[in-house]
């Protein structure tokens, strides 16, 4: 099937390892393997295990281990996928066909629009409003989402707002997916990268077709690992299973076996806690240099995730900007037309204290001149 460029990862996947500082990262600096170890990792014991293929849909100790953090969910109902990104698209296969329409919200992650059209579906966006808190265009929204819409695809906490969505506005939206027998598709992969807000409520158990993807990459600060998942209905899981089979097939086996580890709840909390220390040290960092800018850069501060979503001042395209940022200062971040927002930027929040002001100050020359 053709495929259209995924051009927001064909740019990092590019540049990320030549520039000097990589600004365009979403998550928050990784955890070390010997950290994992502290968390009960038995890398000694691991050393001997025979590296053969591990169970495809994941082992059943993991499933289950993901299964206890969703109520009412097995491990029938969940299919473990090499990240989050793969759990999405092994919804899309196995759901969309021809014809079929689907909606999505923007500012976004734009996977789903490149997956749904090189299946032959439609994409409809209905937009996220600033001026609301980044609460969606109902208007927009209604029309978005039909009857003949197949899967409706939202990311919550949001990629790249960092915003979290009301209880009324995750009724509304769970509502209108029941009516119309839509799939909706809440990818949670920042759910627990809060900054200083309580725990994002998850779709799950809103509706009887919610899906909701996550995985180790955002809030628990591992994405080396490639673990990820989806959870929803049975029949729903055994179908994206069944395209699984053709395309990678499965996770690794150190992967599966560190991820039982870190979906444990007493480490979950653990990274969850590290990952919103790092951001709160970060985000009055932040915070101090958009303020210099007086109004010609202003944002909404992030609610939950390692990333801030900028508006500036002047008609120069976002991605000339981030071209020019690029090339003058060898920094790396993402124009706000690879997220389905032109006249944004987005920058990275988690990294060290160094690299963040050094990232900044590179980044603040540009923008001025």
């Amino acid at each position: 099937m053709a495929i259209e460029l995924f051009e927001m990862e064909r740019m990092q996947s590019t540049w990320e390892n030549v520039v000097d500082y990589d600004m365009s990262e979403s998550g928050v600096r990784p955890l070390t393997l010997r950290e994992l170890v502290e968390m009960g990792f038995d890398l000694e014991s691991f050393l001997d295990v025979p590296l053969g293929y591990s169970q495809s849909n994941g082992t059943i100790e993991l499933r289950e281990g993901i299964a206890a953090h969703y109520p009412g969910a097995t491990a029938d109902h969940i299919e473990v996928t090499n990240g989050t990104s793969e759990a999405n698209y092994m919804v899309a296969l196995s759901q969309l066909r021809p014809g079929d329409d689907v909606a999505m919200e923007a500012p976004n992650y734009m996977q789903m629009p490149g997956v749904a059209r090189s299946l032959g579906a439609t994409v409809t966006t209905f937009r996220l409003c600033q001026d609301t808190g980044w609460e969606p265009d109902w208007e927009e929204f209604e029309r978005a989402v039909t009857p003949k819409t197949k899967i409706l695809y939202l990311s919550n906490p949001n990629n790249p707002t960092g915003a979290v969505l009301s209880d009324e506005a995750m009724t509304r939206i769970a509502n209108r997916c029941d009516q119309t027998g839509t799939w909706l598709l809440s990818d949670e992969v920042y759910l627990g990268a809060e900054i200083s807000r309580p725990r994002t409520k998850s779709f799950w158990g809103l509706g009887d077709r919610v899906v909701v993807t996550s995985g180790l990459s955002k809030a628990y600060g591992i994405p080396g690992v490639r673990v990820g998942w989806l959870v929803g209905p049975p029949q729903l899981a055994s179908a994206s299973w069944t395209q699984h089979d053709y395309i990678t097939i499965g996770p690794n086996k150190m992967s599966d076996r560190i991820a039982r580890v870190a979906v444990q709840p007493e480490n979950r909390e653990r990274c969850y806690a590290r990952t919103r220390e790092i951001l709160k040290h970060n985000l009055p960092i932040a915070r101090e240099w958009i303020e210099s800018f007086g109004w010609s850069v202003t944002w909404r501060e992030p609610q939950a995730g390692a990333i801030a979503l900028l508006k500036y001042s002047g008609d120069e395209p976002s991605l000339a900007m981030a071209e020019r940022v690029r090339t003058r200062q060898s920094t790396l971040i993402v124009p706000g037309s690879h997220v389905g927002l032109e006249g944004y930027l987005r920058i990275w929040l988690g990294g060290r204290e160094d690299f963040l002001r050094e990232g900044l100050r590179r980044i603040g020359s540009e923008l001025r001149s």
